[in-house]
Order: C-alpha cells, then sequence, then structure tokens
C-alpha cells in the first residue's frame, strides 16, 4: 500500500529519540533478496556501498503509475534497479534540456527518486543502540526500514538520523532493508543545488549508555589571556532501564599526538535521561591554530560505566580567539587582517552536489593560491568534510544557515518548512560544527525578504536566540541585500540589525557602508558579497568601457574578462577591492563567487547557457584573469599576470589593451626582445597607515564621487593594474617585474601555431578517490592553442574510470557525466575516479587528427565502483546547423536568426543598453564593426547578398562593407564587388560579386551608430 508521510521525531542535538516498536521479519523478502553481510567496525560504520537507486520521475514529484507505490516494502523487487555508491546526486547524470526545467538549475532536472540497501547485521549487535545518520539529503527525504516510515527531514542541508534499535534483525541471515524517498521539486533552488542522498551515510552503534550526537562541546575560554584552558562538556545519554553513575575521561592531544592534559567527572545519569558532564584541563604553552599554521588538537572522551569503556568519540579543534572590532576591523589570535573570503555553493562542477573530500581540497587550495583566507557556506550549512578541510588549510568560515525564512524566493524553497523546522535545522548546523576553529562566524540567513518585513524582527530573534543557546563563543549575523542605505529607526531592518553582533552587506556602495558603519559605531560591518563581475575564461571585449554589453549570438554567449561586465546591483573587482582595503572598520570581503558554479548564469537567460559567470576560476577549476586579479591584492610574494591570456588570435597590427596585474611596484612590457617601457604603481599608504600599490589617474568607477572616480579616505584615485596598447605582432609577449632593480616574476604569453597534439598534466590527488587532469590543445612546439577546440575523447585503463568532464564553457549543451567534451579556449579538465583497485590507472585523450596525450596516476583503495560516472552515457552533442551566424548580438531578440524569419519588424542588430548600476551611468556605445554571415548545407554557387537595413533613431547604415566567402585555407575577400542600395529604411542593400562556390558567405560592415539588418539572402549573380 502507498504509505502516509508522517514527521516522526529525528534524533538531533543532545540525543536520541527512541522509537520502541518493532517489525517482523519479511520471510518471502528473506528468500528474494540477496543478503550481503554488514559487520559494524567500531562505533560508525560508512554506508556508502550497495544502494540500489530509481529515478520515479525525473519530471515531477509524483509516481504517476504506481510503480513506486510499495517500494519502500522489503518484498519489493529492486533488481533492475541502478546499483550506486553514496553520495550520489541524480541530476548530474542526466542531461540537461530547456523541458521542463529552468537556468537556475542549470537546465538540470530534479524530480523523484528512491533509494534501497539490504543488509544483514551479526548477532553480536544484539543490546546495542543502533542509528543511521544522514549528513544531508536533497531534499525532504522520507526514511523507511522494513517497510515502516522512520520520519522524514525537509532541509537539505543539515544532518539527521533515526534510531532503528528494536526494528532491525541482527541474526546474521535476515536481511533489512532501508530505503529512502527523494524529492527535488523544480524550482527548489536559486543555483543547481542536486538531487538524492548527495552527503554520506552512516550507521552507528553504541552501548545503552553512550555519547550523544553531536555531544561534545570543546571551548577553550582563556586562551586570549595565553592560558590554555580546555573546557569539554559531554553529553551523556542513558537509554537502559536503569539509572547508572558514568566517568567522562577527556584526554587531550597535540597536533603530534601527544598527549598534554587530561580530565575527569562523574555524573549520575537517570535511566532515559540526558546529563552533561564537564571537564577542565590544563594545555601548557599551547600552540595556536591561525590561517597560517592551522596546528589541530584533538579531545577524546570515553564514558566509563563500572570500570568499563562503553563508548568513545574524538572531536579535533584549535586554540584560537578572534575580535570583530566596530572600529578596528577583524583580528586573529591578536594579529589585525582582513577577511579575504569568498563565496562557494556545494557543488564540484562535473560532479554535481556529490561531496568528494579530493574535488573540496582541489577547489580549496585553489582559493588559497588566490590568497583567500575565508569562505562563506553560501547559502546552507556546509558538509562535513567541508569543515574539515578548513580545518586542516586553515581557512575562516562563515557557516550560514538558510536562504530565505517565512517568505520564500521560489515556489518550492525552504520556505515552506521554516515555521516548523527552522529551530531544529539551525541548532543542528551549530552542533555539528561548534568545535571546529575554522568556524568564526554564525549567519542567520542570506538576503531574506523577511528583512524588510514586519515580522522579521520577531524571526531574528528566535533564531538568534536558538543559536546562542548553544553557543556563545562566535558571533551572529547575516548577510543582506536590505542595507544598502541607513534603515529608518524602527524599520524592520533597523530592529534587526539592533539584535546582531554584526552585518555582512551585499553589494553596498563605499558611500553606503560608511554611512551604516555611523549609524551603528556599536556594530561590525563586512561585504557578505562583493563585485560579482562576471567574465568568461579567455574572452575580452571592450577594455576601455567600465562595463560592456553582452553577445546573445547562439554560440558566443559569453563576457569579458576585462573585470568590465556587471548586472546592475554588482561592482567591478577593482572598486570592491579598495572599498575593503581602505576601511580598517571593514572585516573583510567574500568575493562572488570563488568559482563559476552550476545554474544562475546572469546576465543570460536561455538554454544551453547553464553555469554563472561569477567565479575567480572556472566551474572546471581553470583560472580566469579575475583570479589573477585577486591574487595581486590578496598575496604578497612577487607575481606577474598578462590579460588578456592569448597572444595568438589577433589581426597583424590590431591594437591591443594589454593590462599587468602585479604584486611588485615596477614591470618591464617585452614583445619580441624590444621593450615597451617600463610602468610603474605608486605606493601609497592608508589613512591608518598601511601600504599599497595603485596608479595614480582618475579610474572613472564611482558616479557618486564629486571627481567621478573612487577615492580613497586618503585622496587618492587609481586603478590596481598597468595598461599598454600593444600593435599585435605574432611572437613572444613577456612582462618582467623587478624589485630593486632584480626580477622577482615574468609572465609570458607566446603566438601558438596549428594545434598538433594533446598534452594531459595531472594534479596532485587530495585525499579522496577524485584526481583531475587537464588536457590542453599544443602546438608543436608545447604552446596552448587558444582557438583550438576540437572534441577530445578521454579513455581510462586500470583501477580508475571518467566521473566527469567539462571545459568551463558556460554555454554548453552537454552533460557533463561522459568521456567526451569540447575543448574549450585550448583546453577541459576530466574528473577521474579511483574505484579502488591496485596498481596504476593511465588516462589518455585523444582528438581528430592530432597526437593524443597519456599520463598515469597512482591507485588508491578510496575508490568507489558505483560512484560518479559508473554510470555514464556517452551522449555527443552533434554542432547544430546554424544558418545565420554574427559576430555579436546586442539582446536576446535580436539575434542572426531574426533576420530569415521573414518577419520585416524582426531582425539582427548589435543595439544594446548596458544598464546603469549603483556607481557607473548606463552604457549604449556603438561598435566600430561587426559581421553576418550566411550558410548552407552544401556548397552553392553565389553571386549577390542581399540585406535590409533599418534605419532609425537607434541605427545606421554602414558606411563601409566587405564581403568574403569560406575557403579551405579559411576566409577569402570576394573579387569585384558593386553596392546597389535602397533608398530608404528596409530597403534591400544588394552587394554583387563575382560567383563563388561556398559553404558560407560573411558581410563585415563599419558604421558610425548601431546596425540592424531585418532580412538577409544570398542568390547567384543575375
Amino acid at each position: 500500500m502507498p504509505y502516509t508521510p508522517s514527521r516522526r521525531l529525528v534524533l538531533g542535538g543532545l540525543g536520541a529519540a527512541v522509537v520502541t516498536s518493532a517489525v517482523a521479519p519479511a520471510a518471502r523478502a528473506a528468500e528474494a533478496l540477496t543478503r550481503p553481510a554488514l559487520e559494524p567496525t567500531g562505533r560508525s560504520t560508512d554506508l556508502g556501498t550497495g544502494w540500489r537507486f530509481a529515478l520515479a520521475n525525473p519530471d515531477g514529484v509524483t509516481d504517476p503509475d504506481g510503480r513506486f507505490a510499495d517500494a519502500a516494502n522489503p518484498a519489493y523487487d529492486d533488481s533492475a534497479w541502478q546499483l550506486v555508491d553514496v553520495p550520489h546526486d541524480w541530476s548530474i547524470e542526466l542531461p540537461p534540456t530547456s523541458q521542463g526545467t529552468q537556468s537556475g538549475s542549470g537546465f538540470f532536472r530534479g524530480g523523484l527518486g528512491w533509494y534501497r540497501k539490504t543488509f544483514t547485521l551479526p548477532p553480536s549487535l544484539a543490546g546495542k543502540r543502533v542509528s543511521v545518520e544522514f549528513d544531508g539529503v536533497y531534499s525532504d527525504a522520507h526514511v523507511f526500514l522494513g517497510g515502516e516510515l522512520l520520519g522524514n527531514h525537509p532541509y537539505a542541508y543539515t544532518g539527521f538520523a533515526f534510531d532503528l534499535t528494536g526494528r532491525l534483525h541482527a541474526d546474521g541471515r535476515t536481511p533489512n532493508v532501508l530505503a529512502v524517498r527523494a524529492v527535488n521539486p523544480l524550482p527548489s533552488s536559486r543555483w543547481y543545488s542536486g538531487s538524492g542522498i548527495y552527503r554520506r551515510v552512516r550507521l552507528v552503534v553504541t552501548e545503552p549508555v553512550h555519547l550523544g550526537r553531536h555531544g561534545t562541546f570543546v571551548t577553550t575560554p582563556d586562551i586570549a589571556a595565553g592560558r590554555g584552558t580546555v573546557r569539554v562538556a559531554t553529553d551523556v545519554v542513558n537509554d537502559s532501564a536503569g539509572a547508572t553513575a558514568a566517568q567522562v575521561r577527556t584526554t587531550v592531544t597535540d597536533p603530534a599526538g601527544h598527549v598534554v592534559a587530561t580530565g575527569e567527572a562523574t555524573v549520575p545519569v537517570p535511566a532515559g535521561k540526558t546529563t552533561t558532564a564537564v571537564t577542565t584541563q590544563t594545555v601548557p604553552k599551547p600552540r595556536l591554530w591561525s590561517v597560517g599554521t592551522p596546528r589541530l588538537y584533538r579531545v577524546r572522551t570515553d564514558v566509563v560505566v563500572a570500570g568499563r569503556v562503553l563508548d568513545t568519540t574524538t572531536a579535533d579543534f584549535g586554540f584560537r580567539y578572534t575580535e570583530f572590532h566596530p572600529d578596528h576591523g577583524f583580528s586573529l589570535n591578536g594579529e589585525p587582517m582582513k577577511l579575504r573570503g569568498v563565496n562557494l555553493h556545494a557543488t564540484q562542477g562535473p560532479l554535481g552536489a556529490v561531496i568528494d573530500p579530493a574535488a573540496l581540497e582541489r577547489q580549496l587550495r585553489l582559493m588559497l593560491a588566490m590568497g583567500a583566507n575565508a569562505l562563506r557556506t553560501a547559502h546552507n550549512p556546509p558538509a562535513p568534510e567541508l569543515v574539515t578541510a578548513c580545518e586542516r588549510l586553515g581557512i575562516l568560515l562563515m557557516v550560514e544557515a538558510f536562504d530565505c525564512w517565512r517568505t520564500g524566493k521560489l515556489e518550492f524553497d525552504y520556505h515552506r518548512d521554516f515555521d516548523a523546522w527552522s529551530g531544529r535545522d539551525i541548532a543542528e548546523m551549530v552542533h555539528a560544527v561548534k568545535n571546529s576553529p575554522a568556524v568564526v562566524l554564525w549567519s542567520i540567513g542570506n538576503e531574506v525578504p523577511d528583512a524588510s518585513m514586519a515580522g522579521g524582527p520577531a524571526i531574528a530573534a528566535e533564531l538568534i536566540k536558538t543559536v546562542r543557546g548553544i553557543d556563545t563563543t562566535r558571533p551572529v549575523i547575516m548577510g543582506s541585500d536590505r542595507y544598502r542605505s541607513v534603515p529608518a529607526p524602527g524599520s524592520p531592518q533597523d530592529l534587526i540589525l539592533r539584535q546582531l553582533d554584526g552585518l555582512g552587506v551585499n553589494y553596498n556602495t563605499a558611500q553606503s557602508i560608511d554611512g551604516l558603519h555611523a549609524k551603528y559605531p556599536d556594530k561590525f560591518f563586512f561585504e557578505s558579497e562583493s563585485s560579482s563581475e562576471t567574465s568568461t575564461r579567455g574572452v575580452y571585449q571592450d577594455p576601455d568601457l567600465l562595463n560592456t554589453g553582452e553577445n546573445h549570438t547562439p554560440g558566443k554567449r559569453a563576457t569579458s574578462s576585462y573585470d568590465n561586465n556587471l548586472a546592475s546591483w554588482t561592482f567591478s573587482g577593482e572598486y570592491s577591492l579598495k572599498k575593503d582595503r581602505d576601511r580598517r572598520f571593514c572585516q573583510g570581503q567574500f568575493l562572488w563567487a570563488g568559482q563559476d558554479y552550476l545554474g544562475e548564469p546572469t546576465p543570460y537567460d536561455v538554454f544551453p547557457v547553464k553555469t554563472s559567470f561569477f567565479g575567480a576560476i572556472d566551474s572546471a577549476g581553470l583560472p580566469k584573469d579575475a583570479f589573477h586579479l585577486f591574487r595581486s591584492q590578496w598575496t604578497t610574494a612577487p607575481m606577474v599576470h598578462l590579460t588578456p591570456m592569448d597572444w595568438t588570435t589577433h589581426r597583424p597590427g590590431e591594437p591591443v589593451a594589454v593590462w599587468v596585474y602585479s604584486t611588485v611596484d615596477t614591470v618591464e612590457l617585452v614583445l619580441n626582445g624590444r621593450s615597451l617601457g617600463v610602468k610603474k604603481f605608486d605606493r601609497k599608504t592608508t589613512v591608518d597607515g598601511r601600504t599599497y600599490l595603485e596608479t595614480s589617474e582618475p579610474a572613472g568607477d564611482d558616479k557618486n564621487d564629486p571627481s567621478g572616480s573612487y577615492t580613497s579616505p586618503n585622496g587618492g584615485t587609481g586603478k590596481l593594474h598597468l595598461t599598454w596598447t600593444v600593435p599585435f605582432e605574432p611572437g613572444t609577449l613577456t612582462a618582467i617585474a623587478r624589485s630593486g632593480g632584480r626580477e622577482v616574476a615574468r609572465d609570458r604569453l607566446v603566438t601558438a601555431g596549428p594545434p598538433h597534439a594533446v598534452t594531459l598534466t595531472a594534479e596532485p590527488r587530495w585525499e579522496g578517490a577524485m584526481a583531475f587532469v587537464t588536457a590542453s590543445i599544443v602546438d608543436s612546439h608545447g604552446v596552448v592553442v587558444p582557438g583550438a577546440e576540437p572534441v577530445l575523447r578521454f579513455a581510462v585503463r586500470g583501477p580508475g574510470r571518467v566521473a566527469g568532464v567539462d571545459n568551463g564553457r558556460q554555454e554548453l549543451a552537454q552533460s557533463y557525466q561522459q568521456p567526451t567534451i569540447p575543448a574549450f579556449r585550448g583546453q577541459a579538465v576530466a574528473v577521474i575516479a579511483a574505484t579502488g583497485g591496485r596498481g596504476p590507472i593511465t588516462v589518455t585523450a585523444s582528438a581528430p587528427g592530432l597526437a593524443p596525450g597519456k599520463t598515469t596516476l597512482p591507485g588508491t583503495n578510496l575508490g568507489q565502483r558505483n560512484g560518479p560516472g559508473a554510470r555514464a552515457v556517452d551522449r555527443p552533442v552533434a554542432p547544430a546547423f546554424v544558418a545565420a551566424d554574427a559576430s555579436y548580438s546586442g539582446a536576446p531578440d535580436t539575434v542572426p536568426a531574426a533576420m530569415l524569419d521573414g518577419d520585416p519588424t524582426t531582425g539582427w542588430s548589435n543595439f544594446y543598453v548596458k544598464q546603469a548600476t549603483a556607481t557607473l551611468a548606463a552604457v549604449s556605445r556603438p561598435r566600430p564593426e561587426d559581421w553576418v554571415s550566411l550558410a548552407f548545407p552544401a556548397a552553392r554557387r553565389i553571386g549577390a547578398v542581399t540585406a535590409n537595413f533599418v534605419v532609425d533613431a537607434n541605427h545606421a547604415v554602414p558606411s563601409a562593407v566587405e564581403v568574403a566567402h569560406r575557403t579551405e585555407r579559411g576566409w577569402e575577400p570576394v573579387r569585384n564587388p558593386e553596392v546597389t542600395g535602397g533608398s530608404g529604411s528596409n530597403d534591400p542593400t544588394t552587394l554583387e560579386f563575382d560567383p563563388v562556390t561556398t559553404t558560407e558567405v560573411r558581410i563585415t560592415m563599419t558604421a558610425p551608430g548601431f546596425l540592424r539588418i531585418s532580412a538577409l539572402s544570398a542568390a547567384a549573380r543575375g
């Protein structure tokens, strides 16, 4: 029979909610199902393998034909279901589609999925307490054992547990069937969320007297005074029938594993109750945890009854102290520093939402290389593996609870469950990571609409109360876009801010953050989201403009990497860096975003643009120019970087704007051995005495300042890059950074020849199953060819497989979990999953006409046989025939296809209006040159092209037109062109020339204004 959902009490916080009813063994199921033996080892046993999965409905959360009505029943036949390991994300395994999806989800589907795990347990579990713990399920997980509903957990980003005691068969023969129903109704998230059991699952076995879930809380209350006091509060749970006296022993070990302190306490624990025991011990000369030296200590806690150790857990912690001073900014262990943070969503490119420690560490190490020291878990509680990695790597964490409260942003987001579950979920968030030295801020929400509504202050008060009821050692804040002006006294924003310790502001001007600081002198402020400048790796446009339009031509949807593509609410990276730099009171910033992520593809909203443009690195993990901008401001080691990262795809003599980012004040630019001059940053000082490098020139980047440029409190204006204009010539362009006359860093660009080979570069595999291999298309001298985009095919030999592929291109129709992908800007990345066997893993990559590349990775026993990529389907996306194309289309409805629809009121145009931002005026500047083209399925003879040019207030006729046709050698001009033009708007203009046989003809136009063509056709002459 179909089950009736009900909400049972979930294990959480400080103890267990015991469910006492039993399930009779199902004899028929015992005969029908296999009986994989599960041998719990120690307290916690991973349940990652041996799951069966069925996607009941990818397009909705219902079971339309009732095939899965009995899926929780042990007798249900799941033999045809997929065999999967968890963590698992079913959405990323599906091909993207524009049908029934949105750009916010990256055009991936969600739906209804079922998981089942069948296992036997040994008789040794008799008398034990057994529970199952989930770190996260997307979403609204309903969990069953033996066909009976244990309960459900709506929120996708908090862990939960159910008590299985009394429900399990533990005779070594009778199978237990654990089933999970998960749904992802669209739209439920503003970005790609993934679907399913995407975090880890474990079985926990204890004695009836045991430590509570999240039952250890370690604090170091005197460390600011230099004393190594360690206070350990331990929750002891007595699930036995009688009262007992429990001894709690705590042992502290240092980073080298040596015992440095011990403590003990004995507490009475009544039957069915939880008691907290507190031990206090002192560590002599404690070594501090910091961003540069992340030293971790460990507390081992034993629960002893009648001389017998019944339960043991460990918790890592660190000695560190922080201050968020309203005037003096952030300090860690007494050392002033800025929060150099990034926002990251909980996805890993081609792996989707699947949590893999190696993929997480790779991502975090890229952020560290950029100079980041902090991370905001945007906008939800993190996976435990992320917190562990940040502890080891020395990355500070702002842990965030929700993207909405009672008022939602989407039809199916968390607002539906907020009233019933938010208290439990935010408590779970705090309990899960309360011991981590990396966690320095608790955020109760991001950009919640309730912050400006009458009910908002009361909601905030309850959330703050819950957090502070668990942990008083960290500030409680939120990130908000509702404070871009100073709140009116008594307004919801004002009442909420007065309850918080501080506030993260999203996209405030320098003037507005100054106003907040003046109005609320007892609160600290920082930027929880900064910049949001958008870019595509290797794409450049209009370097002399501070904001640019977007190209809406299909296949060319991308944005400029000159730090100059901004949405109405965003700022350039340079403006954001200068604003934060100059304000000592500002604790720092969290860049939006550290990496491109699936979904939210601003400024486009059209298939197949399915990833964001906000990242400093692209979705494949390849750095963009923004990475180097922030690196030049967030690091101190000598570095220099050339923008554009391409010295190949330019025309001879074309003036190229060359930008240089550097941590060094003096840079020389050299082209083919000739010096193009030395340029220098000025060394300046903030009003509180900190030095920095900047040019001294008008930047024109702040219309709110009387000068038109952002002006530092010290009166200075300038840019964070050096600029040359260089007529292009093939060869080698080199930037040489010098300090004190000595070279300390250099960057070099070399003009590439024709594609010759594929080379593979394997990154180090960190602790986990995944390794990342970058394929580059190179010429005969090993130079990456930036225009090369052949289809790459990856193959693996040995104990591994291709888990996914990515090229960082935002406009990409294909799925990620397959072995083939086109290169983009000459590169692509394959994620290689170890499968747990011995021996080397050999990876090859091939492309038509190119020498293949090969590399070898070591095997590892950490692999999964049925993880990401195990169900990959090769779905190459065949290039669609494009009948009309253009170099640039200014709007979504003026693309080249509009010239061929026969409607004179539509057409192609390069006209655009880029709306104003908070610091920049609107932009609408005619482009000096553009082209349109017609293509034919087969070569045909062409002697004339006719274009209907529209002339109106926004559009003009071209002042010059050139016609070219495609040949085997490339584009070649036609001969003897003649133009006969119409006299009015929309009249045909015909360009006749000596006939050619071709598959494509192109007209290139220069004009004093914008252009519009309502119709374009080609014909044989005369």
